[in-house]
């Protein structure tokens, strides 16, 4: 019995010890897998915990794209700055550093004072100083320690560190700054291309690290973690030679006439590419803080007008193309003409005269233009007008364009279509009225305008942007029948003399429409234009000049003539655009010189 005892014991004993063992094992299973855990799994997440205790991180900017002109030329740039910024708890002596400080950054000490006194370990001193000053800052602090010995340790200047930043800059100025825009405070885009394009030209931003020492930065410890990107380059397809002359020019027009604003837009029929684009007044992108916020805006796509005579030349088109005339058709034109019971007028006093298609363009006659659009009905004015964009934005991309205004047919009244015939009772921005010229240079066809060439990474690699859309409007017939009809308009017995250019055939018309004041809902003041292209029966270049409300004058002849004529006459001679050699064929302005052209005809046929 006490055997068996013995042995119920032993196994009782045994099976304790079985027990205690799986228990054991199991705690130093447990054990060894955290161990594992720690030391293999997680050990890059503790390092980095552990590092963290010894160091921080902050961003590193990232320049924003350049903006430049199609050589390159740059608009807008990012450069390299500094912000100055302290650790307040290391600054024993506020008062007596700040003394120190102010003179080198060149602030003044109670700015300074309160900047680097409290108990923040961040605080801005100085916001996008350049580099240079920071480099003087620290020059000055270091001399300055070293002449205190060990009694006056704890006087030493200590707590500045710099961040890495950019300044945005404006080497041109004023130059183009409607287009372009500005970049606010915290270099976000606020006007211009600036805005329109700042998720492309905006760089991403980095990030580094840097060893902690008393609480400041210790110089030669910083590591790049994540390297900052800039952001693209925009090429546009100014060339800032012709946009300087145009805005010269256009300035002196605005000062000269009295406006209250003028615009220049040069642009290649072929491409859509905008060569210049100049407005008055304008401002300083370098300098934002007390400019008016009329100014900001981009008048060319932005503001609407009606367009007065300019306007005539889509109401010809149509005609020519359906062919209800021809540019020898006569018409009997009188001084005044009733239609819908308003009586329309020409601007200068006159006997009924007996004009030919080009002669009435060629005089810019409001009643016989009139005569013109009655050869064909309301709708297809309508159409012909919205075929050449009136109505609908250009597609230029510019930012705040306005599509104009044209209302549909069945909303116009008895009065509405002699008066869309002449140019006015529908309104357009500079920029769809320069594509209307441009359609007719181009032989019919419009091609949306562009300010955008294409764009660059930050190793150079170009991308032009795509073709830009066109679409056919009239015939090629009907564009060099317009066109010579249009050069009438520039000679001797035209509205614009002034734009003739020697030894150039250059077509254009002039423009003069009363401006609707939508403040006080009436007609106050005029629109004076000209749009004309060169060389007429090859054209290059269109080029358009408008300004607003002028009080020296109002004719778009006078006015606008002479500043087409300067800034065509520089664009022909810097882009190497040789004169034609082509003689100007002769139109027939009026019934009688239709009458000697047939007879001289039929004379030398029978010779």
């Amino acid at each position: 019995m006490r055997a068996g005892l013995h042995v119920g014991n032993f196994e009782l004993s045994m099976k304790r010890i079985r027990t205690l063992f799986i228990i054991l094992l199991v705690i130093f299973t447990l054990f060894a897998a955290r161990l594992v855990q720690i030391q293999g799994i997680q050990s890059a997440e503790y390092t980095l915990k552990a590092a963290n205790e010894m160091e921080s991180t902050r961003v590193i900017a990232a320049p924003r794209g350049d903006i430049t002109d199609i050589n390159g030329v740059a608009f807008a740039r990012s450069v390299s700055a500094i912000t100055v910024v302290v650790d307040q708890t290391q600054i024993t002596d506020p008062a007596r550093v700040a003394n120190f400080v102010a003179p080198i950054l060149g602030l003044s000490v109670a700015d300074v004072q309160e900047n680097i006194t409290g108990t923040r370990k961040y605080s801005i001193v100085l916001k996008n100083g350049r580099p240079a000053l920071w480099d003087k800052l620290t020059e000055a602090i270091y001399e300055y320690n070293k002449t205190l010995d060990d009694k006056h340790f704890d006087k030493r200047i200590i707590g500045f560190f710099p961040e890495r930043s950019y300044i945005r800059e404006y080497p041109s100025g004023q130059l183009i700054s409607s287009l372009v825009g500005f970049v606010r405070a915290d270099g976000i885009g606020a006007t211009g291309l600036e805005s329109s394009l700042n998720s492309t030209i905006t760089g991403t931003e980095g990030k580094y690290s840097f060893a902690r020492g008393y609480g400041a930065e210790i110089p030669g410890s910083q590591r790049e973690i994540i390297a900052a990107s800039a952001g693209t380059n925009i090429r546009l397809t100014i060339n800032r030679d012709v946009q300087w002359v145009a805005a010269k020019a256009i300035a002196d027009a605005v000062k000269s006439s009295a406006a209250t604003s003028g615009t220049v837009i040069v642009m290649d029929p072929k491409t859509g590419a905008i060569v210049a684009h100049a407005t008055a007044p304008t401002f300083n992108p370098n300098n934002t803080k007390n400019v008016a916020l009329s100014l900001m805006r981009n008048p060319s796509v932005q503001d609407v007008y009606e367009p007065g005579s300019t306007g005539k030349v889509m109401t010809m088109a149509a005609a020519l193309e359906e062919k209800t005339v021809s540019p020898t058709t006569v018409f009997s034109v009188p001084y005044m003409l009733k239609r819908g019971g308003s009586t329309f007028h020409d601007h200068e006093r006159h006997a009924t005269q007996h004009l030919t298609t080009s002669g009435i363009l060629a005089v810019s006659s409001n009643t016989g233009t009139i005569k013109v659009s009655e050869t064909f009905s309301h709708d297809t004015l309508y159409n012909y007008l919205t075929k050449f964009g009136i109505g609908t934005k250009t597609g230029s991309g510019l930012p705040g364009e306005s599509a104009g205004l044209l209302r549909k047919v069945s909303d116009w009244s008895g009065t509405t279509a002699p008066t869309v015939a002449f140019g006015q009772g529908y309104s357009v921005t500079a920029m769809q009225a320069t594509s209307v010229f441009a359609t007719i240079a181009n032989n019919g066809v419009r091609v949306s305008p562009t300010v955008i060439a294409g764009t660059s990474d930050a190793s150079g690699h170009f991308t032009p942007t795509a073709n830009r859309s066109s679409v056919r409007v009239v015939s090629e017939d009907t564009a060099i029948k317009l066109r010579l009809m249009m050069e009438s308009v520039v000679s001797g017995q035209g509205t614009a003399p002034s734009a003739a250019i020697p030894g150039y055939r250059v077509a254009g018309k002039t423009g003069t429409a009363m401006r609707y004041d939508q403040n006080t809902g009436r007609y106050s003041g005029y629109t004076a234009s000209f749009i004309g292209f060169a060389p007429a029966d090859a054209p290059r270049f269109v080029i358009s000049v408008t300004l607003q409300d002028p009080k020296n004058g109002h004719y778009g002849g006078s006015l606008g003539g002479p500043v087409f004529k300067k800034v065509m006459t520089f664009v022909l001679q810097s882009e190497h655009v040789a004169p034609t050699g082509t003689k100007i064929l002769p139109v027939a302005l009026t019934q009688s010189e239709l009458t000697r052209a047939r007879a001289t005809q039929v004379s030398a046929k029978k010779q």
